[in-house]
């Protein structure tokens, strides 16, 4: 399973309406795969919001990520920096990283990819510590995935500089038409990716 250039991730509290209609759209302007964050929701309301994601995704032959619970059923999972690697292994894993020692460890652990923030000054995530730069992508002992403040001109950025793709949360769960900016993101990565 490949993972494609651009990872949304949810947050229900920066979307600007009902978080499937969010992703619904962002799976409309071109997104193929989702992270399903909403860590602070009880497993059941979580493990319900992704049976309604999944139709969503499996039509658009999308994958299904989960943050950090390897019991809801997805497509692979996407852990935090300090959660331990399930015992029975998802078909995916990625791990959030924010330095280049994170990233070293997710690439011996086995992960197929990581997240490293924040690239860029980001609303998201203000409490992260300074933006790394795109200089941070160069060399990644494994797929990274820029994440933090990306835009349209940033996403291409990052992928000259060495990602694998781009990970983007406020701006899509923040816009008022969530396909429009995966599009664009899109565009961006590829025009980067066929020079």
């Amino acid at each position: 399973m490949n993972l494609p250039r651009l990872l949304v991730l949810t947050d229900r509290h920066q979307a600007t309406r009902p978080l499937v209609e969010v992703v619904r759209a962002a799976v409309d302007g071109g997104a193929r795969a989702v992270v399903l964050r909403e860590k602070g929701l009880p497993r059941a309301a979580r493990a319900h919001l992704a049976d309604q994601l999944r139709p969503i995704l499996t039509k658009a032959g999308a994958l299904l990520l989960v943050a950090s619970d390897p019991t809801i059923p997805a497509d692979g999972i996407h852990l935090a920096a300090g959660d331990q690697l399930p015992a029975n292994r998802p078909p995916l894993v990625g791990r959030s990283c924010h330095d280049p020692t994170g990233l070293q460890t997710a690439a011996e652990e086995g992960c197929d990819w990581a997240t490293l923030s924040p690239i860029f000054p980001s609303p998201s995530k203000p409490g992260y510590g300074p933006a790394l730069g795109t200089a941070a992508l160069a060399g990644a002992p494994l797929p990274v995935y820029a994440l933090g403040g990306v835009d349209a001109e940033g996403a291409a950025a990052c992928v000259a500089a060495g990602a694998a793709g781009v990970a983007v949360m406020g701006a899509v769960m923040r816009a008022t038409d969530p396909a429009a900016v995966v599009a664009n993101l899109l565009r961006a990565l590829e025009g980067e990716t066929g020079r």
